[in-house]
């Protein structure tokens, strides 16, 4: 009912939206299946996949994002709603995911959590007071321009400025990552790259 009510919407905003229907079915695999080949058979223009990143052990994700992968269209973006971590985000690009969301970069941010080029880390330590080397040097020109001993006084300080450069720096990562990891698979490298 919810497609066709969205096929028999008139278009807003001088533009088409799209509607990308939701594989459920938690960890089981008959649930994924059939919800995945129903959602298959409706011939839309991308497909999502829900309910993987709410507490799954990652090992169950990986195994029932596959399961679904195998059945939705290749041709088509595959949405996984949620994921995740670099590591979760590598690995499923590697089952055929396309598209991610995640409120990990921001919230993260908000903490002090730092996603780099080094790995993560905690600019709120101590050890980041007297560091005036760039907060990354891969990922954007704000994070190469201040540096972790500038962000950790801010966040020390309870100055808003933390929160936006640390996101600013970890959605920076993230496309980095993604980016990254586009090139590697035009490369024919990607397994290699991603490996551990």
């Amino acid at each position: 009912r919810c497609i066709e009510r969205f096929d028999n919407t008139p278009a807003k905003y001088g533009y088409e939206q799209q509607l990308l229907p939701i594989v459920q079915g938690s960890v089981y695999k008959d649930l994924r299946i059939k919800s995945a080949e129903f959602i298959a058979s409706k011939n839309r223009f991308g497909n999502a996949i829900g309910g993987l990143a709410v507490g799954e052990p990652a090992e169950e994700m990986y195994a029932m994002t596959e399961v679904v992968t195998n059945i939705l269209p290749k041709d088509k973006p595959r949405y996984l709603m949620g994921v995740g971590t670099p590591e979760n985000i590598l690995e499923s690009i590697a089952l055929g995911i396309d598209m991610f969301d995640c409120v990990m970069p921001t919230r993260n941010a908000r903490h002090g959590l730092l996603f780099t080029s080094q790995g993560i880390i905690n600019i709120k330590n101590q050890k980041w007071k007297d560091d005036f080397s760039p907060i990354d040097s891969l990922t954007c020109p704000t994070s190469q321009v201040h540096s972790k001993a500038y962000l950790r006084h801010l966040f020390v300080t309870a100055e808003i400025l933390a929160m936006q450069i640390a996101s600013i720096q970890n959605l920076s990562f993230y496309l980095w990552l993604v980016n990254e990891a586009r090139e590697q698979i035009k490369a024919g490298t990607f397994s290699n790259w991603k490996a551990p």
